[in-house]
């Protein structure tokens, strides 16, 4: 059985092993592959029978031109750089892998959160540049600081990773609403579920965990923005896509919303054009929430197991069934 990784990098950069991966036959390693569909994606995977990605696309074409495609191995939770309903009807089942950042991705939205309310990268890097030792009051602030106590947060997709964010918030007193198309008896012992509107009403945090679906895609819009309290903070290190970047970054502009953190955007990596770029208040960061070691492993972990239960004709987490 023949193996191709085509982007393994940010999952390996040198740190983890791809040896649970050679067990299964001849395993080639690509670093990067063209994250556009380009002929270079069908002549890597040649006659392999395992594609593994991450997010290099795998497209009607690159199905047609590699006919010994059996199994394509995500290693990744999304799994949208898929034409997974054209493979369904190649037979070629798409593996994805469902939870292992869940702790981490939480944690990492509520230090978007924590960063916004207390700006400790700015402080730091003033105090190093000598602001501190040379002031006037033995303390200053360059930015208000904001307690979270007693305010309300909104999540928009409680599951595994609200669930997560939920946690966290709960344990610094603060209200925590939700909005889910599917509520739970676990979100329930966590959150107040409501309708979006009432969430975009009452909130002073929005955070996004919700999937990237034709109904969530922009659903941070300048209509919806509207419906929002002034002020309101927005977090996201979902899907860059379920934001219309132009309408938060006029809304940051204008102080409607107050700050914003990102860890994803529309287009990776970011486009030197993107409007954010030119947005007060924004945090930006390279989509790193899911990067922690651990988290990692786990990833590696989890797809050894998709493909040894596909190897046995058992497959699992199949995203296209």
């Amino acid at each position: 059985m023949k193996i191709v990784v085509l982007d393994g990098y940010t999952e390996n950069p040198g740190d983890l092993s791809w040896e649970g991966l050679e067990k299964f036959g001849e395993l080639k390693v690509y670093d990067r592959t063209s994250y556009v569909d380009a002929p270079i994606i069908a002549e890597r995977i040649g006659d392999a029978d395992i594609v593994v990605i991450n997010k290099t696309p795998i497209t009607k074409a690159t199905i047609d031109a590699c006919p010994n495609m059996k199994a394509i191995a995500v290693l990744a939770t999304g799994y949208n750089v898929v034409d997974y309903n054209y493979a369904k009807e190649k037979g070629i089942p798409v593996l994805n892998v469902p939870t292992y950042g869940t702790q981490i991705v939480g944690q990492y939205a509520v230090g978007l959160l924590m960063e916004i309310c207390s700006h400790y990268g700015h402080h730091d890097q003033t105090v190093k540049e000598g602001k501190w030792a040379h002031n006037t009051d033995w303390c200053y602030w360059d930015y208000p600081m904001i307690e979270l106590y007693g305010k309300t947060a909104g999540i928009i997709g409680l599951g595994r990773i609200g669930q997560a964010t939920a946690k966290i918030l709960n344990a610094m007193d603060m209200k925590v609403i939700a909005y889910d198309a599917y509520p739970s008896e676990s979100g329930k012992q966590l959150a107040e579920y409501v309708d979006l509107d009432t969430l975009f009403a009452q909130s002073d945090v929005i955070f996004l965990h919700c999937p990237l679906f034709p109904e969530t895609e922009g659903i941070i819009n300048k209509e919806n923005i509207a419906k929002m309290k002034d002020g309101v903070i927005i977090i996201n290190n979902s899907r860059g896509q379920l934001v219309v970047e132009e309408d938060l970054k006029d809304a940051l502009n204008s102080g409607k919303v107050y700050a914003a953190g990102l860890d994803v955007v529309s287009t990776e990596p970011i486009k030197e054009d993107n409007p954010l770029l030119q947005a007060k208040n924004c945090i930006i960061t390279p989509h790193i929430s899911w990067a922690a070691q651990a988290a990692r492993q786990r990833i590696m972990d989890i797809t050894v197991d998709n493909i040894q239960a596909f190897v046995d004709g058992k497959p699992v987490n199949v995203v296209n069934k």
